[in-house]
């Protein structure tokens, strides 16, 4: 499909049972996924879609809303030069999210760094402890709601 001149990707038949909403902008598909259902969502995408590739897993505290948290999935089909963001969102209140390591085990250290600095816990993680912060820090330094100098 054309708009203006620029290709306009749809969300694909496999990946439209997962869809809650999707937006293509700046070239970029984004698709929000429930988060119960990110890992098979996942699945799909690294199989019948070919995104073999997970650059990255990031978070976005949308302190006060609810759900606060974002969680981020940043997806490259290096055969097909796609990419295809997927997002999940999480309450703030005990923030929970399967983790993808079964589907792609780079998401391994991203989940270990997203869980420090946020408070994300990645359920059935293979190794979910601190990545970045020394283990007896307090608190996650990424919440907006985490004071400027830390907790005394």
């Amino acid at each position: 499909m054309e708009t203006g001149g620029a290709a306009v990707m749809e969300v694909p038949a496999e990946l439209q049972p997962f869809a809650l909403t999707s937006k293509f902008d700046r070239g970029e598909l984004t698709v929000e996924v429930a988060p119960e259902r990110v890992v098979e969502a996942c699945r799909e995408c690294k199989g019948s879609l070919h995104f073999e590739r997970l650059s990255t897993v990031t978070a976005v505290d949308r302190y006060p809303s609810e759900p606060r948290f974002e969680i981020v999935y940043h997806l490259h089909s290096v055969s097909l030069n796609r990419r295809l963001r997927l997002k999940a969102r999480v309450s703030g209140e005990s923030p929970a999210i399967d983790s993808v390591t079964a589907v792609w085990r780079s998401a391994n250290w991203y989940e270990r760094e997203v869980f420090d600095l946020f408070g994300i816990t990645f359920l059935n993680h293979p190794n979910l402890r601190r990545i970045m912060m020394p283990d007896e820090w307090v608190g996650h330094p990424l919440r907006k709601d985490y004071p400027v100098e830390g907790y005394k």
